[in-house]
């Protein structure tokens, strides 16, 4: 219902007189921050590429017929390549119609790491993992314009998640970790 700005991750005051002194010596960064930030929600958008797996046949008529079995077999590998090679070019498309839809709501965008491992565990490969902060009154329109943006691309998924309290824009740029305080 209101601007946050969380503290990093895994920060530590040994006492509440410390968090007070972080408070006061950050107080206009984070005041100027959460002016930045009212009315404003984030948007996580990811981009999955469902290239066809290593196994499978590539679909249609089989062009396998009068082939040896050697060259059957590279020419399924090369139709598989072409395949995947596709769906990352189809990949590359919805990012470049994902950042101008947005372009036309958001006010900032921040890139993080796609997911991978534990984290990633939808189906397809993410290739894309960012987080725009978009006023409120932009909400719905914005997530409707990006979420259509893989349309007609085969291989391809936009996951558009929110809307968020905006933590990927909560860290005032200036707001670096205090000096140790000499008691």
């Amino acid at each position: 219902r209101t601007a946050v700005l969380p503290l990093r991750l895994a920060t530590v005051y040994l006492d509440d007189e410390r968090v007070r002194l972080m408070l006061r010596a950050r107080h206009e960064a984070f005041a100027r921050r959460l002016t930045d930030l009212a009315a404003q929600v984030e948007w996580g958008v990811k981009i999955y590429v469902e290239a066809p797996a290593a196994t499978e046949r590539p679909e249609g008529p089989s062009t396998d017929a009068g082939l040896s079995p050697g060259r059957a077999y590279l020419s399924r590998r090369r139709a598989q390549r072409h395949a995947r090679e596709d769906a990352y070019r189809d990949a590359e498309q919805a990012a470049e119609r994902v950042e101008a839809a947005a372009r036309a709501y958001a006010v900032e965008r921040v890139q993080h790491r796609p997911q991978q491992g534990e984290l990633a565990r939808r189906p397809g490969e993410n290739v894309i993992n960012d987080a725009y902060l978009v006023p409120l009154r932009h909400a719905e329109d914005f997530r409707a314009d990006v979420a259509r943006a893989a349309e007609g691309l085969p291989g391809v998924r936009v996951e558009v998640t929110g809307p968020w309290a905006p933590y990927s824009f909560a860290t005032p740029t200036e707001a670096e970790p205090l000096k140790k305080a000499t008691p």
